[in-house]
């Protein structure tokens, strides 16, 4: 790999010891039909795996799937699992109507109308404290060791009430982050409404989508949501913080 030369205002130049964050092409596997194929950093990939399933709506919990077999081949990694309840369904109609999809992933009528569809109301919580939030950020980057090695990194954690980091992972990809945040705690039998999550990544919809099907009830998020995020955080029920910094931070709904 090129060492990456650091071009200066003043016309300097300086050589960079720089390490990149990993990122490799991993194919999850259920059944035996290949369902998707996801670029994300090598790490917690048995975690990613699940959080995905349980995300996507293939599974209800841990116990609908089984058998999960990480390897890494030449081109990258496969994850394969074996998958139960009603969320078999769901997987070979993905696989029927995939050949039908364009690139773009959102295409068409019936997909337009999947993104739309309601999400679970999350249930009642009690409001989250802007000091638990500050605390929480303090010590997102003791949970951090590929950003510190790359700086290219994002994280999902999951925090107690007051703030303490419970669960955290990381990922070259926000999405991929918080598939991981969500697989570490079904494994590890943690409710995510009894804390909240806190996202390094920018609040898309997905972001919300995904911390209401784990049953999240609290999100804050380190950059700024997006209108439809909002829109499904409020339509949800899911108590929404963003631009959260040090000093201050945002409390949308």
């Amino acid at each position: 790999m090129t060492t990456p030369i650091e071009h200066r205002r003043d016309g300097s130049q300086a050589a960079l010891d720089r390490q990149w964050v990993p990122e490799v092409p991993v194919a999850l596997e259920f059944n035996g039909l290949a369902y998707a194929v996801m670029m994300a950093s090598p790490t917690d990939l048995a975690d990613f795996a699940l959080g995905f399933a349980l995300t996507e709506g293939l599974a209800a919990s841990a116990a609908d799937l089984s058998d999960l077999d990480v390897v890494e081949v030449e081109k990258g990694w496969i994850c394969r699992a074996q998958l139960s309840g009603l969320g078999i369904e769901k997987l070979t109609e993905r696989v029927r109507t995939r050949v039908a999809e364009s690139s773009c992933g959102l295409c068409g009528i019936e997909n337009l109308e999947a993104v739309s569809q309601p999400l679970p109301t999350v249930a009642a919580h009690d409001a989250l404290e802007p000091a638990a939030i500050f605390a929480a950020l303090s010590k997102l980057r003791d949970h951090q060791p590929l950003t510190k090695q790359t700086g290219a990194a994002h994280a999902a954690a999951f925090c107690a009430p007051d703030g303490t980091i419970l669960h955290a992972r990381e990922d070259v990809g926000r999405h991929n982050a918080m598939d991981k945040l969500v697989g570490a705690l079904a494994n590890a039998g943690q409710d995510a409404g009894e804390g909240f999550i806190l996202s390094s990544a920018r609040c898309s919809y997905e972001i919300v989508e995904k911390a209401v099907r784990a049953g999240a009830t609290r999100l804050v998020t380190i950059s700024l949501p997006t209108s439809m995020a909002v829109d499904r955080a409020t339509a949800a029920g899911l108590s929404l913080w963003c631009l959260a910094r040090d000093d201050s931070v945002i409390r949308v709904g």
